[in-house]
């Protein structure tokens, strides 16, 4: 018991479940993350390919290996008829509505980006767009529910 005596011992139990909000909140401050990635890496030049991993069959032997693959990350941003570089938020499939009926993000130029992409993401973490998060998730779960 000697080797606790320095450590501060308490008694505490694992939370089970996240709040739903909390986890909507935290996979789209991942994708954002990705996107973030994806625009330093672009910004220097580069590729930006995460890896994950697969499981697959052989087909021949029907044997189960893991393997790692490139994941596919698509570019949120895109250049708009005025030549402007415009930011579309995304939750899944879904292009979130920021405000009403105003869906983009006029970012300006490519310099401009990686700086945008992480006010969005900083906004995401503190709370700011978990009403578009729930809605573009309700309509997700409707489509499920036929």
């Amino acid at each position: 018991m000697s080797a606790f005596s320095g450590l501060k011992l308490i008694s505490v139990k694992r939370p089970q479940n996240m709040v739903p909000a909390v986890m909507r909140r935290s996979k789209l401050a991942g994708q954002l993350g990705e996107q973030i990635e994806l625009a330093r890496a672009q910004a220097a030049g580069g590729v930006y390919a995460p890896l994950r991993m697969r499981t697959v069959t052989d087909k021949g032997t029907g044997l189960r290996s893991t393997v790692q693959l490139a994941k596919r990350v698509k570019q949120w941003w895109f250049t708009a008829d005025t030549g402007r570089i415009c930011l579309q938020v995304r939750y899944g499939t879904r292009i979130l509505d920021l405000k009403k009926n105003m869906n983009s993000i006029d970012v300006g130029s490519t310099a401009e980006l990686l700086g945008v992409l992480e006010v969005v993401k900083l906004a995401v973490e503190e709370g700011e767009l978990d009403a578009q998060i729930d809605a573009a998730s309700a309509a997700v779960r409707a489509r499920f529910a036929k």
